[in-house]
């Protein structure tokens, strides 16, 4: 899955940095941008580029194609209320 996949709001998790340059990867690995770590997509602008994540608590702006580098899982999110269904 790819960053441009996500909904505003949606969790995901870095699985891989793919293709690019090597210092080009190296530099994403310095801005925090490593396997495992979560991320949530909170703004987009028109026609996707750039985006803006929330990720360790600061908020990061990347371009499409800085973005397009990052391979990713999608994070169960958690009901604010419990299930649906369920007796409070």
């Amino acid at each position: 899955m790819q960053l441009s996949e996500l909904s505003i709001g949606q969790t995901a998790r870095i699985t891989a940095l793919a293709g690019g340059d090597k210092a080009y990867r190296q530099r994403l690995i310095a801005m925090g941008l490593i396997p495992g770590t979560e991320l949530t997509l909170t703004r987009m602008a028109p026609f996707g580029d750039p985006v803006e994540i929330q990720i360790r608590g600061t908020s990061l702006t990347l371009r499409k194609h800085e973005a397009h580098l990052l391979r990713l899982e999608l994070v169960a999110t958690k009901p604010l209320f419990g299930d649906v269904g369920e007796v409070l």
